[in-house]
């Protein structure tokens, strides 16, 4: 009888959150990040659901991308929109994907920066990060 390999297996979610608000002028909700992320046990992939708000006194769209082990860094494709909530522009951004890393992967961090005008045409921005790290290792 052959031999199966051994797959790894996702660990339990974990949720993401992660906020950017203006820190000059009124305060502004300029992004939030949503949703969940997990690792596999294997410690070299793990799978994403997150979901962008672009905060309503945002301009332009925010920027969002994801750093691996703090060298490797990822630009998700949007994989569809889904209706925004209250403080949301237009719709929610989706990124679904999966990442599977050369090396043992240590941690997950995700950026996001929001921009605005303050004073009158002065264009600010700010980002905000949040790390995750794997649980496997």
């Amino acid at each position: 009888m052959p031999v199966t390999p051994a797959h790894a297996t996702y660990g339990p979610d974990q949720t993401v959150y992660l906020a950017v608000t203006s820190n000059a002028g009124p305060s502004i909700m300029l992004a939030q990040v949503t949703g969940t992320l997990a690792f596999d046990n294997g410690n070299t992939k793990f799978k994403y659901s997150l979901r962008l708000c672009w905060g309503s006194g945002s301009y332009p769209q925010p920027n969002f991308y994801i750093a691996v082990n703090g060298s490797t860094y990822l630009y998700p494709a949007q994989t569809g929109t889904a209706p925004a909530p209250s403080g949301c522009q237009v719709y929610l951004f989706l990124y679904d994907g999966e990442y599977t890393h050369s090396t043992t992967l240590a941690n997950v961090t995700l950026y996001v920066t929001g921009g605005w005008f303050y004073p009158g045409n002065t264009y600010n921005s700010r980002t905000k990060s949040v790390t995750y790290d794997n649980p496997y290792n």
